[in-house]
């Protein structure tokens, strides 16, 4: 699984790449979490606010801060899939 936690470096953004690597190290999930920071290839995956989430190369979170359980669950999903 490939999770791209993507934002400037904003306070949200890293939070929001600290909650997955505590949720996958958690659920104990096989996955390579990446920053993307450069605002072109931000734009390029569709995110126009950030920050935002991509699981195997689908959005699934745009201009805000998941709660660890909404989290949880979005990975989850994923997992399944």
């Amino acid at each position: 699984m490939e999770i791209k936690v993507l934002g400037t470096g904003c306070a949200k953004c890293t939070k929001l790449e600290e909650l997955v690597k505590e949720v996958v190290q958690e659920l104990d999930v096989d996955a390579k979490v990446i920053k993307v920071t450069d605002i072109k290839d931000i734009v390029k995956a569709g995110v126009m606010m950030t920050p935002g989430l991509m699981i195997n190369g689908q959005v699934k979170v745009t201009g805000k801060l998941p709660t660890k359980s909404e989290l949880t669950s979005i990975i989850t999903t994923a997992m399944v899939k």
